[in-house]
């Protein structure tokens, strides 16, 4: 890369002498050009000279400052390098601050400080290994392209960056922005709220990769091939107007949580999610739990008669044990009552099987129905 500017660096009495890389690519960023939608001709913005209506090289451009009155006063190079500002050549730390106390709505165009020769490579390793250390950024002015702006310096991995930030009048003010009106916030939404911040995962690539331009490439790509515009399908987010907030907050921490492939949780007593998932209904909890029941229950019963027939057929065992030892033993009365017992038991076991067979052909046709 080449150096958009070179100047040094002021650290008290230490001074850096650095370059300044431009940190940011805007070409890489979808443009479009303008063109005349009836023939497709390109539509350019030329130079053209208000008083002569002509045409303008670039060579023949330069600065004009207009006053208050309209008055154009032109401006050379050597005018504005004969400004006396301290900062046309050197930016100057004037103070530290922690890097929050910045306004992001201040900051501007970043550009990457590099050291400018062997002999500044020490002092520029110690500044930024002193501000990493402290986490410190530095804040000065400098003179960028004809005006002075305020800077800010910090440390990037082992680069040190310079971000251009906007003067504070340059902000405005926030007047008509804030809605009309005080607006109260129960406690159980803010907990909801923050059980929806919790479940949004870290930053993929897919995350920040530009799409928007992918799509616009692939529909300049069909406009040459005379052909439809392939895109893969994506899952399309209903765009509705939020009725019952807290219902809107729960069913956003289970989307969130089955876009991730995690199991959901149950619901706190304020409705919230809990910790371990998102947060359930409890009339759907038991929609699912119900089937699970209803199956083992089908099987225990469908076990019990296999059970019932199993005694049955034991005890009809052993009442024929008794009814031989019975006759061995010239027992008469008992030998009828073991015998009779015995044809009960068989009897019975019969009766059980029966009924289990046709308990399992009747879940088998449940199931395939």
């Amino acid at each position: 890369m080449r150096p958009t500017a070179k100047f040094s660096l002021s650290f008290g009495l230490v001074t850096i002498p650095v370059a300044a890389y431009n940190a940011t690519d805007p070409t890489a960023a979808v443009s479009f050009v303008r063109i005349h939608t009836a023939d497709g001709g390109r539509v350019r913005n030329q130079p053209v000279c208000s008083l002569e209506g002509t045409e303008v090289s670039p060579d023949e451009i330069g600065r004009g400052y207009r006053t208050d009155d309209d008055a154009v006063v032109p401006l050379t190079d050597d005018d504005l390098d004969a400004l006396p500002l301290p900062t046309a050549k050197t930016l100057t730390i004037l103070a530290f601050v922690a890097g929050g106390d910045i306004d992001p709505l201040q900051m501007g165009k970043g550009y990457y400080l590099g050291a400018d020769g062997p002999a500044a490579a020490k002092p520029y390793a110690l500044l930024r290994d002193t501000m990493e250390r402290h986490q410190r950024v530095g804040l000065g002015k400098i003179a960028l392209h004809g005006r002075e702006t305020l800077a800010m310096i910090r440390p990037v991995a082992d680069v040190l960056v310079m971000q251009v930030l906007l003067w504070p009048h340059q902000i405005r003010p926030m007047t008509g922005v804030l809605p009309e009106g005080e607006v109260k916030v129960a406690a159980n939404e803010v907990r909801a709220a923050e059980t929806l911040m919790d479940s949004f995962g870290e930053l993929s690539e897919d995350d920040v990769h530009d799409h928007y331009r992918e799509a616009l490439e692939e529909i300049v790509a069909a406009k040459l091939a005379h052909r439809e515009p392939a895109f893969e399908a994506g899952e399309e987010r209903p765009a509705r107007q939020v009725h019952d907030l807290m219902a809107a907050l729960q069913d956003s921490v289970r989307a969130a949580q089955r876009a991730r492939g995690e199991t959901e949780g149950t619901e706190g007593a304020d409705g919230t999610a809990g910790s371990g998932g998102g947060a359930r209904p409890a009339g759907r909890t038991a929609t699912r739990t119900a089937p699970r029941k209803s199956t083992a229950a089908r099987k225990t019963a469908e076990r019990q008669p296999a059970k019932r027939a199993a005694a049955g057929t034991a005890k009809g065992g052993t009442a024929a044990k008794k009814s031989a030892a019975a006759k061995r033993t010239g027992t008469k009365g008992a030998g009828t009552k073991a015998t009779g017992s015995g044809k009960g038991a068989e009897k019975t076991a019969g009766t059980a099987r029966g009924k289990a067979a046709a308990k399992q052909t009747t879940g088998r046709g449940r199931k395939a129905g």
